[in-house]
């Protein structure tokens, strides 16, 4: 039997899709935004109806929605995410997760609180694809990476990595690539942390994961995303905070440390001004 086509999902279907989730009142356009750029992921990754995917790293369910509708209701996401229930705003990861489960493609979503060597410990299921939609920042160290990418050998017949790609391909984007260096710097001083950024990996580290792990890249593109996307901006405001400046003093002790990190603060806050 032919495997089933790839569906294009077309970009009309972003404030559809974006319905599947939570929605900041008054405020629409911030999730269509998120699923405008998901659907152009999901679209390259070419998810076919029917397939079963395994989506690592899920937070709320941005990618999640979108990979439900590519699939369909023969289709199936199983959705994992380390992350506290109560995590997140404004929206909580259970209240985010629990309106798209109640809505047209909860069906064809599975959730599961866990690590995601921890969750494929525990079960024995093999998939068609895994998902690593902007995740990877997220992880306390590269060292994850490897461990993720190991365990799937054997489970998955391929996977599918989207990640913020350290380059400023317009001006504007210029400030977040500087906010990322700023706040992945100072939390690498941190024992513990919950922060967005951790392990800034690009492509070429994550590539080089991916080949000592025994995958070989099939293809690859850059996504340039829309001025709508926030992500850079809520990332940039971070390092602007006030609040980035206490943590700089609370946790690192070098004086020559802090000077870096301070400088690293004000190229973000000139690139904005």
């Amino acid at each position: 039997m032919a495997s089933p086509t790839p569906h294009h999902i077309p970009l009309s279907s972003a404030p559809l899709v974006a319905s599947y989730s939570l929605q900041v009142p008054d405020h629409p356009e911030i999730e269509i935004a998120q699923a405008e750029h998901r659907i152009k992921l999901v679209n390259f990754w070419q998810i076919a109806p029917g397939s079963r995917v395994l989506e690592l790293g899920c937070g709320q369910g941005n990618a999640t929605a979108v990979l439900a509708h590519a699939v369909g209701p023969d289709g199936h996401v199983d959705a994992v995410d380390p992350g506290a229930p109560d995590y997140g705003s404004p929206f909580t990861l259970a209240q985010a997760q629990a309106h798209i489960s109640n809505g047209p493609v909860g069906p064809q979503v599975a959730w599961h609180n866990a690590t995601p060597e921890g969750f494929l410990e525990q079960t024995t299921e093999k998939w068609d694809v895994a998902v690593l939609s902007h995740c990877i920042w997220y992880f306390a160290t590269p060292s994850v990476l490897t461990s993720i990418l190991g365990c799937l050998r054997g489970r998955v017949d391929r996977i599918c990595v989207a990640e913020y790609a350290l380059h400023a391909s317009e001006k504007a984007a210029s400030p977040h690539v500087l906010s990322v260096l700023a706040r992945s710097m100072l939390e690498s001083y941190k024992p513990e942390s919950s922060e967005n950024i951790r392990s800034p990996l690009g492509p070429r580290a994550i590539k080089e994961i991916a080949s000592a792990c025994g995958w070989v890249v099939r293809d690859e593109t850059t996504i340039i995303p829309e001025p709508g996307l926030l992500d850079g901006t809520w990332e940039v405001g971070s390092v602007k905070s006030k609040g980035f400046l206490a943590e700089i003093d609370g946790v690192v002790k070098d004086e020559r440390t802090r000077l870096v990190l301070n400088t690293a603060r004000d190229a973000v806050v000139a690139a904005v001004e």
